[in-house]
């Protein structure tokens, strides 16, 4: 499972420590067939069980960094950077929704993101060795490729039911593909109206990573 294991402990709070993590976007095409779903399964739960997923925060997690000191970016990029230069641009598809841990009592509710090659846990596996020595945060001992919808709150046995059930409908959805051609170190601050996050840098998946402005 490799979610934003994001703590509640405000580490991009400090002027000198940036919250990040490593993740791929996803196209407009995909958000809009993501949020469809997420109305779809929204209508289906009272409201207010659900925390769902903004357009704007919707991308595939690869890894979770947290707190990272500003002087180290330009080091984190170039670690990066070096270490997917020969690793190329991925075909990845969407599809399918899923809970975590399982649908009895669901936590995440979740779209899967695959590639036919399975390259996408490779790369994960990639980003994990080259960021190993920017972060305190353990290594996913599983990993899924998903994009979180949304994380249950206070869910009742019923609704998460309800929630299961409208999931099967959509066992084969499938969301559209796109081709990924590189990954990007998102900042995280969080706010009273939930997390804000902006792309620090751009790493191709084929040569050096390049600074957003």
């Amino acid at each position: 499972m490799s979610s934003e294991r994001h703590s509640d402990k405000r580490t991009g709070g400090h002027p000198d420590t940036c919250r990040l993590f490593i993740a791929i976007s996803l196209p407009e095409g995909v958000k809009d067939a993501i949020e469809q779903a997420q109305n779809e399964l929204r209508s289906a739960v009272p409201e207010g069980s659900v925390r769902w997923t903004r357009r704007g925060q919707l991308h595939l997690t690869l890894k979770f960094l947290g707190g990272v000191e500003a002087q180290r970016l330009e080091a984190l990029a170039s670690s990066l950077a070096r270490a997917c230069e020969r690793f190329g641009a991925l075909r990845l598809r969407a599809r399918q929704i899923g809970f975590f841990p399982g649908l009895r009592r669901p936590r995440v509710v979740w779209a899967g993101v695959d590639d036919l090659p399975e390259r996408l846990p490779v790369l994960q596996r990639t980003v994990e060795a080259a960021t190993a020595g920017f972060t305190g945060e353990e290594p996913e001992k599983t990993f899924t490729g998903h994009v979180t919808l949304g994380r249950c709150k206070a869910i009742k046995r019923p609704h998460a039911e309800i929630l299961a059930r409208a999931a099967k409908t959509m066992e084969r959805r499938f969301f559209g593909e796109w081709t990924a051609d590189r990954i990007e170190i998102i900042r995280s601050e969080l706010g009273s109206s939930g997390s804000r996050y902006t792309t620090l840098f751009a790493v191709p998946l084929a040569a050096e990573g390049e600074l957003v402005s």
